[in-house]
């Protein structure tokens, strides 16, 4: 548990930092804006799930413009994940969860692989994220978890 937990807080500090990247580069390129959003709304899918609600009613690829509620929306991920790890005992890491993708399929999965799942999402789109942002000669995010381990 200790190591999710750590990587959940790797996870909400690297979400700040590219968002703060975003915001110093003045970037008006529309698809950098919805990857971010698609980041942020990915977490809130399976947090839905893994609290029993369904989550069809995200769309995971909207146009998206306004920083500022796509890091409201990343805050209140970050509240909602503290509040639900906290009550999770480490033998419930391996409970299934069973839930339906956003166009219906069902799934079954432990709650430790989709925790894993998130973490790994959001670090593979802040990567995407950065090397755009190398490209318009922009400087990217410092978001690999040694540096966050050494704060």
């Amino acid at each position: 548990m200790k190591t999710i937990k750590c990587m959940m807080n790797h996870l909400y500090w690297a979400d700040g930092r590219i968002l703060d990247a975003l915001e110093e580069s003045e970037t008006k390129n529309k698809d950098l804006l919805k990857l971010v959003r698609h980041v942020a709304v990915a977490e809130r899918v399976w947090l839905s799930r893994l609290q029993g609600k369904g989550s069809a009613q995200y769309s995971l690829w909207e146009e998206a413009e306004d920083l500022t509620a796509i890091r409201t929306m990343f805050e209140e991920n970050a509240e909602q994940y503290r509040v639900y790890i906290e009550g999770l005992e480490e033998s419930h890491l391996d409970e299934m969860i069973d839930y339906a993708s956003q166009s219906g399929v069902p799934f079954r999965t432990s709650v430790r692989d989709i925790l894993s799942q998130v973490i790994l999402h959001g670090q593979y789109h802040r990567g995407q994220i950065n090397r755009a942002l190398r490209i318009e000669s922009a400087e990217p995010a410092q978001i690999d978890y040694i540096t966050f381990a050494r704060l």
